[in-house]
């Protein structure tokens, strides 16, 4: 009985996994065409304590090849402890004659649990355009970034566009095990959008309408949740109009961060970003999440099965090497797409011990809060 319980879990997620690569495919890459700039944006990049960043940040957004009359860059200081400040103002002072003058500086109003949330709630509301685009303050954009969503909103009727983000780090397995990680999410991400079923965005390369945003309360309703703030808007923006939502599949338009530095800030960030799942109102999402974890939990236990002699050892080794198949696919495609096929070298190693990090997190959940940005949050 078990053992067909474990064997109607695999294939299920076989069957689920198969349906996200093919949505993959059917979003096709956007290439530019040179139109002439016609949209008009509002970027948002909340920060805090990110003096060691914001000199890279800033730097890409002067490289930016976007008219600067078409966008303004609105930095939302949420209490910075450093140097944060001093840096933003001495590009500024550098820059004075050019591209700083399109740059304002605000606090961020709290209102809620959520600092980020109020802080991308503060600037809309001063935001002199309609179309919003938030990043994160430890992120650096392409130079065709603004011109990717310029063009794809000229030839869309759009409300709100995700973005792709791609990870980078220091040559090591960690970095290469959380590239994987970060590779298997953005490719279900796609996929999702492909199959007109969203699972999920990155606030960090996110573009929708203030009037879309208004339309739907913002915020209103999740802002207890301390992360969340592009999942919870894209799930209201699909329930008003699930056809104005899109992908944008484009490698001009990549938003590029960095992995975490060491395991415990790896913790903390899965820790956060598996808290706000729970609250998911839609029923796909929460489907799938809970197959992905029955999934993994079937890869930690297929060991002491066979042990047991609960599963043949023939069947333990076609329900991992299902899983291990079917992830390689989806993990591929986006590790192309990204043009980071040499972290697939780590893919078989990482394949094994994935699952355990997995149910790790998952048991230790519920019992422990998570610090994000030197403030602990409560699950």
């Amino acid at each position: 009985m078990l053992a067909s319980i474990c064997i109607i879990i695999v294939l299920t997620y076989l069957i689920l996994i198969s349906w996200l690569n093919n949505g993959f495919n059917k979003i096709k890459d956007f290439t530019l065409q040179d139109l002439e700039p016609r949209t008009k944006f509002s970027v948002i990049i909340p920060f805090r304590n990110e003096a060691e960043n914001l000199p890279i940040l800033l730097k890409s957004i002067e490289n930016l090849n976007y008219p600067n009359s078409h966008f303004e860059v609105i930095l939302v200081d949420d209490e910075s402890e450093d140097a944060s400040l001093k840096v933003i103002e001495i590009f500024r002072q550098k820059t004075r004659n050019n591209s700083s003058q399109h740059i304002k500086i605000i606090k961020n109003h709290r209102t809620s649990n959520s600092p980020k949330k109020d802080a991308i709630a503060t600037a809309i509301k001063i935001v002199k355009y309609d179309w919003i685009i938030t990043t994160d303050a430890d992120c650096v954009l392409s130079k065709y970034w603004l011109d990717s969503y310029d063009e794809f909103i000229q030839s869309h009727k759009a409300s709100a566009i995700a973005g792709p983000v791609k990870f980078t780090g220091f040559s090591s397995f960690f970095t290469r095990f959380q590239i994987l990680d970060t590779l298997s999410l953005q490719g279900a991400t796609i996929g999702s959008f492909g199959i007109k079923k969203p699972l999920m965005c990155n606030g960090a390369n996110f573009a929708y309408s203030k009037n879309g945003f208004e339309q739907v309360n913002g915020y209103e309703g999740n802002d207890n949740i301390a992360s969340g703030d592009d999942v919870f808007l894209l799930q209201k923006l699909l329930e008003k109009d699930n056809s104005k939502v899109y992908f944008l599949k484009s490698e001009n338009a990549i938003v590029t961060t960095r992995v975490t530095n060491g395991f415990t800030e790896y913790l903390q960030q899965r820790l956060r970003w598996a808290s706000k799942t729970t609250s998911y109102k839609s029923l796909f999402p929460k489907f799938l999440g809970l197959i992905v974890l029955l999934t993994n939990l079937v890869m930690v236990s297929v060991i002491p099965l066979y042990i047991l002699e609960i599963l043949q050892g023939k069947t333990a080794v076609l329900l991992f090497l299902i899983k291990f198949s079917i992830d390689l696919l989806l993990i591929f495609k986006t590790a192309r797409f990204y043009k980071q096929e040499p972290v697939l070298l780590s893919y078989v190693f990482a394949s094994f011990i994935y699952p355990f990090i997995t149910i790790y997190i998952t048991v230790i959940l519920p019992f422990l809060s998570f610090k994000w940005k030197g403030r602990t949050f409560k699950r």
